[in-house]
């Protein structure tokens, strides 16, 4: 039987099935972070594909935390219509909805890719007054009150994506944003209590997703994106992600995202075929916490077997989902499984 078409459990969600479409920048929302008919159509297509889960792109918590003014945004009740009518779309088109939660922190407020990228003189803030690359403005070093006022806002971020009628919500602690800054000696040169030691720098994350996970319904699960190693010399790496895992696994989150990377430029990254899926094997068999994989996964047969060795619980597919919304459907097919369509289309295929 194919493992990649059965069920996941995870707290009182049930996914129909064990490929989530991973959270992806569209850059399409209005100047103010609403939702656009692009989302409309994007996201509902996808789910319609047969994914299990549709993890909705990282949508930012405060203003000045968008990666570019056309990210979408969850700092305001103003954006719940939106939010509103694009889980609702999810979820009728067959799949559960799920929202990333972020904070581009140093990296924030670049131009769109196809618009250059380039950095656009927003003031970003992170653990300390490192900029990300040449370029970039050097971040304000937040302190304690502003750490406090980001932690207030993913909180709040969280329980308006409850409203808004999302299942999962997911963390970004990955690819050198605000979250995962902290977690880095390449970003973090703090000297009190939220930097140095590995255990300080871990602090501020860990803070975070404990006030979210109490601000989530117990029956709900929260995932968190981390970037396993910075792919560079002195940074973060695979042993470090694991303690990290351990403790998140005590604060209650129900899965780790493992993707790489994106903390300091001009790294070498060995980019192939399931490259970043040894980091979930190592976090599920180590740590004991469901894991889910990434990363240039483009086979229905690759996917499977992730799933029979034991390396991950999820497969989140990316790129392939850009390229092909009906990827899960061919999947299926090819792995002789029955077609993960829902209910109210069954009777068209």
């Amino acid at each position: 039987m194919a493992l990649l078409f059965t069920p996941l459990v995870l707290r009182d969600l049930r996914l129909k099935n064990r490929l989530a479409m991973s959270p992806m920048c569209q850059y399409s929302a209005t100047e103010g972070g609403e939702v656009t008919d692009w989302h409309l159509l994007h996201y509902p297509t996808r789910a319609l594909g047969g994914v299990g889960l549709v993890l909705v792109e990282a949508t930012a918590v405060l203003p000045e935390g968008r990666i570019s003014p056309f990210d979408l945004g969850i700092w305001s009740e103003d954006h719940l219509p939106g939010l509103k009518e694009l889980a609702r779309r999810i979820w009728e088109a067959g799949a559960v909805p799920g929202i990333q939660l972020a904070h581009a922190g140093r990296k924030a407020g670049t131009a769109r890719p196809w618009e250059g990228g380039k950095p656009l003189g927003w003031k970003g803030v992170g653990p300390s007054p490192i900029p990300f690359a040449e370029g970039y403005p050097v971040p304000e070093p937040l302190d304690e009150a502003g750490m406090a006022r980001v932690l207030e806002a993913f909180v709040e971020g969280a329980k308006r994506a409850l409203r808004a009628g999302f299942l999962v919500v997911e963390l970004h602690m990955a690819h050198g944003y605000l979250l995962s800054s902290f977690l880095s000696p390449l970003s973090n040169r703090r000297e009190d209590a939220y930097g140095g030691s590995r255990e300080n720098r871990m602090r501020f994350p860990l803070e975070v997703a404990r006030a979210v996970r109490e601000a989530l319904p117990p029956g709900l699960p929260l995932f968190v994106r981390v970037s396993a190693t910075d792919w560079a010399e002195g940074g973060w790496g695979l042993e470090d992600t694991l303690a990290f895992a351990e403790r998140l696994k005590a604060l209650g989150v129900d899965l780790l995202d493992l993707s790489s990377g994106g903390v300091v430029p001009g790294v070498k990254v060995p980019a192939a075929p399931g490259f970043q899926v040894p980091f979930a094997d190592a976090v599920r068999k180590r740590v004991g916490m469901p894991t889910g994989a990434v990363g240039l996964l483009t086979t229905p047969e690759q996917a499977e077997t992730i799933l029979q060795a034991g390396s991950a619980d999820l497969v989140l597919l990316g790129r392939v989902l850009l390229r092909d919304p009906y990827f899960p459907l061919k999947a299926a097919k090819a792995l002789g499984a029955e077609a993960p369509v829902p209910p109210q289309y069954q009777r068209a295929f």
